[in-house]
């Protein structure tokens, strides 16, 4: 019977939990014993009792757990944890399966170390969106929550009404509001904004995504495409230097007459494309609001963005804010929970583990296994003696009851 251990996630700010009763219910009916850290749900309204009636055992002792868990349940990337002297990486056992988010490229040093681990590691940032993971698909579940969400923030700081309104008083003209970029994020921020009587407006790379657009009220500002603007997977790619600069230029002139501009705009692997200056902010009507749901930080889709700060500047509020979906912990558990149930299914069509590297949805996610790193983009960015260290299968004994702590430069991840 397999061991699935589901730790208190200890990321600031972070109020989401990797299961939820319901979900260790499926767990527990389909063969799995589930442990779960005391307090691990505690912060999305699920209580120790809730996950006991639900058929898991309660841990206060995570140490023992990780070393017998033959999978582990997280949001975040390992970390080094304080509270515990315990490095979440070294303390996996050999050949342990690790779910959760990773995001390679950025954490290096932590794939290195699960590598050295012999952890096998599925990274939920890394699911191809082909139609038969879209049930696993965390980045768009969690994307739908912080779309809403950047709405109802603007909705909040916005000096004015959102929809139109006929009054003994006069009439109440709807808030305008465009959205740049209408991916997953975007598309949830367009419906939501309509819900509330908004007149939206809306922008983006891929023509593809117009209809999409028009579906939900949304009006699709049009610009002449460069070819072949969206890659296979279904991301915005890079664009030209001249396109960016038409857009903007073609961008502002709604967005100066914006009440609220919502912008979602990345690019995979590359920083946020700059598409709302210093000088298309001063130019807005005072009062207006911008929410940079792709602020980070190395900065955003707004020149003045500051990650998880409001910032009052030429009159508009922008808002930057972090890690959206854990404001709504109830509901963003239970959709993150569910995309792991999939995944689970997926891996494990009976009671064992079945890797089959031909199946795309395993070849992409599956980014350490056997002591190897095996995503490309990572090990393009290691150094050959980094890729050799990687790819190394070290004896199992120098893994037992590690507690090394984290590199200093990983304890800043936490």
């Amino acid at each position: 019977m397999p061991v699935v251990f589901v730790p208190r996630e200890t990321e600031p700010g972070e109020t989401r939990v990797a299961a939820t009763p319901a979900s260790v219910r499926a767990l527990t009916k389909k063969g799995f014993r589930v442990v779960l850290e005391s307090g691990a749900g505690v912060l999305s309204s699920f209580a120790d009792e809730d996950y006991r009636n639900a058929g898991a055992e309660v841990s206060s002792d995570p140490r023992s757990a990780y070393w017998v868990a033959d999978i582990v349940l997280k949001l975040h990337p390992p970390v080094y944890r304080k509270d515990l002297n315990l490095d979440e990486a070294s303390k996996l056992k050999p050949g342990a399966l690790l779910i959760s988010f990773l995001w390679p490229i950025q954490n290096l040093v932590i794939l290195q170390r699960l590598a050295t681990a012999q952890a096998t590691v599925f990274a939920m940032d890394q699911i191809p969106r082909i139609s038969r993971a879209q049930s696993m698909d965390a980045l768009t579940s969690q994307s739908n929550i912080a779309g809403y969400k950047a709405v109802i923030l603007a909705a909040n700081a916005l000096p004015k009404l959102f929809p139109m309104m006929m009054t003994a008083s006069g009439t109440i003209k709807p808030a305008k509001v465009v959205v740049l970029g209408a991916g997953v994020a975007g598309l949830q921020a367009i419906a939501t904004a309509k819900r509330l009587g908004a007149v939206v407006e809306v922008s983006d790379i891929r023509p593809a995504v117009k209809e999409q657009v028009e579906s939900l009220g949304g009006r699709f500002i049009e610009i002449e495409m460069d070819a072949g603007m969206e890659d296979s997977g279904g991301y915005a790619k890079e664009v030209s230097a001249d396109f960016l600069k038409r857009q903007q230029d073609l961008v502002r002139k709604h967005m100066i007459h914006a009440d609220v501009v919502i912008t979602t705009a990345l690019v995979p692997g590359k920083p946020a494309p700059m598409l709302v200056p210093e000088e298309t902010v001063q130019a807005m009507r005072a009062g207006s609001v911008i929410v940079d749901l792709a602020a980070g930080e190395k900065g955003g889709n707004c020149a003045l963005s500051v990650l998880g700060e409001e910032v009052s500047k030429h009159g508009v509020t922008i808002l930057a804010p972090k890690n959206l979906a854990a404001t709504q912990p109830i509901d963003a558990s239970a959709m993150y929970a569910n995309n792991i149930l999939a995944v689970l299914r997926h891996l494990y069509p009976e009671v064992e583990l079945q890797l089959d590297f031909e199946d795309p949805i395993t070849n992409g996610s599956i980014v350490t296994h056997n002591g190897e790193i095996r995503h490309e983009g990572a090990l393009k960015n290691l150094s050959p003696a980094q890729r050799k260290r990687a790819n190394t299968n070290p004896p199992a004994s120098s893994l037992e009851g590690s507690t090394t702590p984290a590199p200093e430069t990983d304890k800043s991840k936490e």
